[in-house]
């Protein structure tokens, strides 16, 4: 129940974060929002680290494969494509998209076990839970 909760928490602050980047980018511009966006990021991780943890980064080195690091340089470019969206389409329909196309490559991601994910077994109900969320689009596009 607890891990439901945080992902809708989740669904609902990438909302909220995707509004708030896109307004402030109308008053600078996509890369000054973007590296503002991941600088207060950086700010509040290392905040919770010296309350929390305060593990070592060290421990990064020992991260294997290297490119499992890439995850913040992805980060900024899901920045970048959340603010240009929501911007051309508008919040709700650049969520919407991002959403189905979040649920298409995670289930495709578990399908073949890519990238260190245990592999997940074929499932029609899964299939046709990503056709729905397909034809919610499509549904959700007309006006």
């Amino acid at each position: 129940m607890l891990g439901f909760l945080i992902a809708l928490i989740s669904g609902a602050l990438m909302s909220i974060q995707g509004v708030f980047n896109t307004q402030v980018t109308k008053s600078s511009s996509i890369w000054v929002a973007s590296s503002f966006v991941q600088f207060t990021a950086l700010i509040v991780c290392l905040g919770a680290w010296v309350m929390t943890d305060r593990s070592s980064f060290g421990a990064l080195m020992k991260v294997e494969p290297k490119y499992m690091l890439l995850g913040g340089a992805i980060g900024a470019f899901i920045t970048f494509t959340v603010i240009r969206s929501m911007e051309m389409l508008g919040p709700a329909r650049a969520v919407l998209l991002i959403v189905v196309c979040q649920v298409c490559v995670a289930y495709m991601i578990e399908l073949f076990g890519l990238w260190g994910v245990e592999k997940q077994p074929f499932e029609w109900r899964k299939i046709i839970g990503v056709a729905v969320s397909i034809a919610g689009l499509v549904i959700f596009k007309f006006k």
